[in-house]
């Protein structure tokens, strides 16, 4: 693998992470939302990511990035609540809520945060690689 090919590796990677911190924050902000049907619920969304690898080097290396194969709803169950008096309560007085844990988002904002900053490092990494290299034919 050369360093170039690193560049686009971990650019990849910020890509994906910074789609997982998009959806991540979509998750947190939707967390309190009330609904009064299953239907128009908010349901929490999760990345699906995938290695891709370039089709010209398939038969010369094994340099892989990663790629959003798509986004995903939980199929977790809603929050369901008896809330009679509550002005989106259904005729049986059911209101519902999300299946966010932000909890677990919030852990999830920071592996990704983490992960983002990785792949930043890589690149710096590899930019100060090949600024060393061309220093030596000087």
């Amino acid at each position: 693998m050369s360093l170039f090919n690193i560049f686009n590796v971990a650019g990849s990677g910020m890509s994906a992470q910074s789609v997982r911190l998009n959806t991540t924050a979509s998750n947190i902000a939707n967390a309190d939302s009330v609904s009064s049907s299953v239907g128009e619920t908010y349901r929490a969304r999760h990345p699906i990511f995938e290695a891709a690898m370039s089709k010209a080097q398939q038969h010369q290396s094994a340099s892989q990035g990663v790629a959003v194969k798509g986004i995903v709803e939980s199929d977790l169950p809603l929050n369901k609540e008896y809330s009679p008096g509550h002005p989106m309560a259904d005729t049986e007085g059911f209101i519902y809520k999300p299946n966010v844990n932000v909890m677990e988002e919030m852990a999830n904002m920071i592996s990704a945060s983490r992960s983002y900053q990785m792949n930043v490092q890589v690149a710096e990494a590899a930019k100060s690689m090949l600024q060393q290299t061309l220093r030596i034919g000087k």
